[in-house]
């Protein structure tokens, strides 16, 4: 019967006709029946039971051992060492990377292993491939040096960085972060393949963990370490809006190099509240360079400074307590704002809005409106804070301080006594 012809199943029975072999006798029937039934199968098993036990008590774990391989899985390969089968793991085929176990042995082929780990109880056969050769981590440090440059193909792809199998057994990551200098990657799927064959640098290793840290971009100029000949502080050239962002627009000045417009670089006067009051992505605006830092890879523009600063020319033009006149800009609860040369804003406090004779009181703010031409005298002009501080109380407290000096200096050869009235009736008389 087929059941009792193999130890596996039968699929061609044809495939046995002409095979000789031992056989054991199950039935015999003598006489005029002539009909008997061997059994192939049970004397197979004996002999592979004989085979296991002498193979159990003879190996010991670091021997080679000679099988078949018979069947493939997705974890490896199981091998036949004489009716009785080994495993060979997907992870003991290479000391490398390993994806496909058919890659490495062929079903059929016969090949010689190494025992790994055997357990008599559990009956479990574990076999190597690639403990029949050096595991060629123990020899690396003696044939690598950090900074040495090594060419091979990339192996795995992973969102962090992509694997290169230095040699057979071990692989080294090159980090997303050290694929480029300038190339804003987010995927390596992006600009690499599995199987490429690239050039990297050792950048590092850890021989305990098996590990070996590894760069492209080393090999490639450093776009930053010239980037002071290139965008000199003072350029002034025309690139491209790449990216908007609530505080300033990123400025994208060569391939990988962008620059950063904060909003306060704009304009010298002018409130900007949002970029897009100033600019849209895709436009070319004319920058200049205000501000270079290689070591942290930043540059800094501005459009204001294409022009001159006018708060130093208004603080040179007008010093201190000099009179000065614009509009009125604004009218707030707390003083008025005034729009001197080149759109500069002062403030008058509401306090400052008065003669230093009088007092103050609410109606005095509607005394002023908005585009209303005024007169009043520089406090403070800070350029640097931006800052201009304005007042009629000084200046109509310093035109009569004036207006007092001139008196005293027409009446200096006459009697030397004189008073506030006098002041004030002369210059009733000079108004008449």
């Amino acid at each position: 019967p087929l059941s009792k012809a193999d130890v596996t199943r039968v699929e061609d029975p044809e495939s046995l006709i002409g095979k000789v072999d031992y056989f054991i006798i199950d039935k015999f029937h003598a006489g005029t029946k002539l009909k008997s039934v061997v059994n192939r199968r049970e004397f197979l098993e004996s002999i592979i039971k004989a085979n296991k036990e002498n193979f159990f008590s003879s190996v010991q774990i670091g021997d080679v051992v000679e099988g078949k391989v018979k069947s493939f899985t997705s974890f490896g390969a199981f091998v036949d060492l004489g009716g009785f089968d080994g495993l060979l793991h997907i992870n003991d085929m290479s000391w490398g990377h390993v994806t496909k176990p058919k890659d490495f042995v062929k079903k059929g082929e016969t090949i010689q292993l190494r025992l790994i780990n055997i357990d008599p109880a559990t009956q479990k056969i574990n076999l190597s491939l690639k403990h029949m050769h050096e595991d060629p981590w123990t020899t690396f440090s003696s044939r690598y040096n950090v900074g040495d440059v090594v060419k091979a193909p990339i192996t795995k792809i992973t969102t962090f960085g992509v694997f290169i199998e230095i040699e057979p057994g071990i692989e080294g990551l090159a980090h997303i972060s050290e694929l480029s200098w300038t190339k804003r990657i987010t995927n390596p799927k992006d600009v690499l393949n599995i199987g490429d064959v690239v050039e990297a640098k050792i950048l590092g290793f850890d021989l305990d963990k098996k590990r070996v840290s590894l760069g492209l971009k080393q090999l490639q100029d450093n776009p930053w370490d010239s980037i002071d000949d290139r965008y000199p502080v003072g350029k002034v050239l025309t690139a491209k809006v790449v990216k908007l962002t609530n505080s300033g627009a990123f400025i994208n000045l060569e391939e990988g190099i962008d620059g950063f417009l904060h909003i306060d670089d704009i304009s010298w006067t002018k409130k900007i509240k949002t970029m897009n009051q100033f600019c849209n992505e895709g436009d070319m605006i004319d920058v200049m360079i205000s501000r270079i830092e290689p070591e942290n890879r930043r540059i800094r523009l501005s459009v204001k400074n294409l022009e001159g600063n006018p708060w130093n020319t208004l603080k040179k033009d007008y010093p201190k307590f000099s009179v000065i006149s614009g509009e009125v800009s604004n009218v707030t609860d707390f003083g008025v704002f005034v729009k001197v040369i080149g759109g500069i804003e002062g403030l008058i406090s509401k306090f400052n809005l008065i003669g230093p004779d009088e007092e103050y009181n609410d109606s005095v703010l509607e005394k002023f409106k908005v585009g209303a031409p005024i007169t009043s005298m520089v406090v403070e002009c800070n350029p640097q804070t931006q800052k201009l501080s304005l007042s009629i109380k000084e200046m109509i407290k310093r035109s009569q301080e004036s207006e007092m000096a001139k008196y005293m200096a027409s009446n200096k050869d006459d009697d030397d006594t004189f008073n506030l009235g006098d002041l004030l009736k002369s210059k009733e008389e000079s108004d008449n």
